[in-house]
């Protein structure tokens, strides 16, 4: 099995480029890219999803940016410690409708020793938007990387 740096125990850098690897990741919106952070057997709960595995990770993934076009998202690093990592998060999408929507919400994070995701626990909240209110568009330029994203 093949590390994926930086590995636990995190410090605040480590942590930090966690944080952005994953945004950039999720970012591409490409399911199978994104379901290699994550252990063969990972444990997640999403609002009121529960899954368990890469493949119903991937399929997962597949159904929401079906549904969540456009998809933008950006997560700062809440705390940290050991092989633990908390996030907040925002993202932006619209629906095949059109209606767009910002959703806020925080997730806890734990890793094996490879540096991949075995747990990821996930809140949610959706807030419909008007487009004019978009905030976020893309992935976050490299320049921008660590930089905190404000809460809207």
């Amino acid at each position: 099995m093949a590390d994926k740096p930086p590995l636990p125990p995190f410090d605040h850098a480590a942590a930090l480029t966690k944080v952005q690897a994953a945004e950039d990741a999720w970012n591409t919106r490409d399911p199978e890219r994104v379901a290699l952070a994550y252990t063969e057997d990972s444990v997640w709960r999403n609002r009121d999803t529960f899954l368990t595995g890469r493949p119903a990770i991937i399929e997962f993934l597949r159904g929401k940016w079906a549904r969540e076009l456009d998809y933008a998202l950006r997560k700062n690093l809440w705390t940290f410690g050991g092989d633990r990592i908390a996030v907040r998060f925002q993202y932006e999408s619209h629906d095949a409708a059109g209606q767009w929507w910002r959703s806020y919400g925080n997730e806890l994070w734990e890793f094996d020793e490879h540096g991949l995701m075995r747990r990821r626990e996930a809140s949610i909240n959706d807030v419909p938007i008007a487009e004019s209110d978009r905030a976020i568009f893309g992935p976050r330029q490299p320049e921008d990387h660590g930089k905190e994203q404000p809460i809207r």
